[in-house]
């Protein structure tokens, strides 16, 4: 059985937006909304400080915790291994986004209905790669199947390391990044679920 995840290359991501705009043309996601996007933080003093450029989506969990908590169950895992929400299922209660740590999952302001990435399950089941992929100039984003070692993915993945996002909550998220000069942790509070981040205040 397919596992189908996303290696992340920060080393190469220019910070362009290719990918946030590709994925709100293909979902038609409104104003004010996204489904994945990139992320801005720094390190360092001037004339030496950096910017970081990381790309950020749903992680596609193994132990996801949206699955977990959705009284209508809408909130549902495919045989490839991608976390998806059943539109038809979701009662637009909010639980799937308050158990999220990546704050992957966002209400649809017209339907009041959750959405997240996909990992463009309508493109991927039509042999493509999904939009952000296929969007990126610089191949940041590499897609395929973690169980298949001849995909680019699983080659990639055992030639160089790797690290996940928040890989401290136990989630055993399925992304993985190339992240050479420790950008990853410096998203801290800053990624966090915003409600929750509120709460905490």
């Amino acid at each position: 059985m397919a596992r189908l995840s996303m290696l992340i290359d920060l080393r190469t991501c220019i910070g362009c937006h290719a990918c946030s705009v590709a994925c709100k043309a293909e979902f038609d996601v409104p104003l004010g909304t996204l489904r994945n996007t990139v992320k801005y933080v720094e390190n360092g003093q001037a004339p030496q400080a950096l910017r970081h450029f990381i790309p950020v989506l749903c992680n596609h969990c193994e132990d996801a915790p949206c699955t977990r908590v959705c009284p209508s169950r809408a909130v549902i895992r495919l045989d490839g291994g991608q976390v998806v929400i059943d539109k038809d299922r979701c009662r637009g209660k909010q639980e799937c986004i308050e158990a999220c740590p990546y704050g992957a999952i966002t209400l649809h302001p017209d339907s009041h209905k959750a959405q997240k990435c996909t990992l463009c399950v309508h493109r991927t089941e039509q042999g493509q790669a999904p939009a952000c992929v296929e969007a990126c100039p610089t191949k940041t984003r590499i897609f395929g199947d973690l169980d298949d070692p001849g995909s680019e993915l699983a080659r990639r993945l055992a030639a160089t390391p790797t690290v996940a996002w928040r890989e401290h909550d136990g989630t055993r998220p399925k992304v993985r990044y190339v992240d050479t000069r420790g950008a990853l942790p410096l998203l801290a509070e800053q990624t966090m679920n915003p409600r929750t981040q509120k709460q905490r205040r």
